[in-house]
């Protein structure tokens, strides 16, 4: 007698299965950046992009800001899911502020320099090469922060502020119990850590995200074994695999000033938060505010986006929780639509 079959054996499925992990081990890395783009302005290693509008529809353009963790390619991973392209798309005109990857010679660059000498001038560029009055500032995780600390010293005319996954109350923590009775115990000793490192090392910033993810954490080569058969899940965990581990060092003197002032001070919900000589209080925030939250973000809690919604001086202010985790947001395009569908009343549309 012939064996029985195994009904709960896929053959075609098996074999999609492993011919794909074959690809991810040998093509080359997926073709990220593909929207068009030119460069505006340069400082350092910071390169101010703009994106034109396939045709445009809106006088206010758009101005990303992204963390100091990351590489900011997130926004624009792959077509037809590129946060960037879908806003083109839409008829904006959008600008990013990309950091680049500080070298030892950046160790000295604090936050008030980023915010001072980089972003605000980048602002001004972005606004005088547009020929708008005013521009709409979007921060994306840390990006958010520091939108929203420089959007309370700006002198520039931000008409809109939009924030997703953003940190701005401390206090709660993300990551284990240890660290953080460390570093607000003093435990942690911050200082001596950047005086023999100068930046923070990539991988150092590699393992701190992936402990925030602990108890549970599994290499990402199981998600892709288990999901191998679906080309199109493939695609995107290829491309979301060359961000995650494509991490950059964060200059010494700004990850110093952010441990200090807001992950041990928690100065900028206490309105304590000094950028150069001037104070960066929220209230002094009056742009029309857009917050988003996800609602599987494991890595910034809604606790921690929502009290700037009590903190500014707003009129028009907008909270807004979305079924997506902290990067799906960009990493599916879903950011796009949901600026779109606040923002577009709010552009001055020709």
């Amino acid at each position: 007698m012939a064996p029985e079959k195994n009904p709960s054996f896929d053959f075609e499925k098996e074999t999609n299965r492993w011919k794909n992990i074959v690809n991810v081990l040998m093509e080359p890395e997926p073709k990220i950046g593909q929207t068009p783009r030119n460069e505006v302005w340069k400082k350092n290693k910071s390169v101010l992009w703009h994106y034109p509008a396939k045709q445009k529809k809106y006088e206010i353009p758009l101005f990303f800001v992204y963390s100091l963790f990351n590489k900011s390619y997130i926004l624009d991973i792959a077509p037809k899911t590129s946060v960037i392209e879908g806003l083109t798309n839409l008829g904006y005109e959008v600008y990013l502020l990309d950091w680049g990857i500080p070298g030892y010679e950046d160790k000295k660059i604090g936050l008030d320099t980023y915010i001072e000498k980089y972003l605000r001038t980048a602002v001004k560029r972005a606004i005088r090469h547009s020929g708008a009055d005013e521009i709409t500032l979007i921060g994306y995780c840390l990006g958010g922060t520091i939108a929203s600390i420089y959007a309370a010293i700006a002198e520039e005319p931000i008409k809109n502020l939009v924030v997703a996954t953003v940190p701005i109350d401390f206090q709660p923590f993300i990551g284990p119990d240890k660290w953080a009775e460390g570093l607000r115990n003093g435990d942690v000793n911050i200082d001596q850590f950047i005086d023999v490192y100068g930046n923070v090392p990539p991988q150092f910033v590699a393992g701190m995200f992936r402990a925030m993810g602990s108890p549970i954490y599994f290499t990402h080569y199981t998600t892709l074994l288990h999901r191998a058969d679906d080309s199109t899940y493939v695609e995107k965990w290829r491309r979301m695999n060359k961000w995650t581990l494509d991490q950059v060092p964060f200059a010494g003197e700004a990850f110093r000033q952010l441990a200090k002032d807001l992950f041990i001070g928690n100065k900028l919900v206490k309105g304590e938060l000094w950028i150069g000589n001037k104070r960066a209080d929220l209230k002094n925030i009056k742009a029309n505010l857009y917050v988003i939250s996800g609602s599987r973000d494991n890595l910034v809690l809604e606790e921690q986006s929502k009290p700037i919604m009590d903190l500014v001086s707003s009129e028009d202010k907008t909270y807004t929780v979305v079924e997506s985790g902290h990067v799906g947001l960009a990493l599916s395009g879903l950011l796009s639509k949901i600026v779109n569908q606040w923002a577009a009343s709010r552009s001055n549309p020709l």
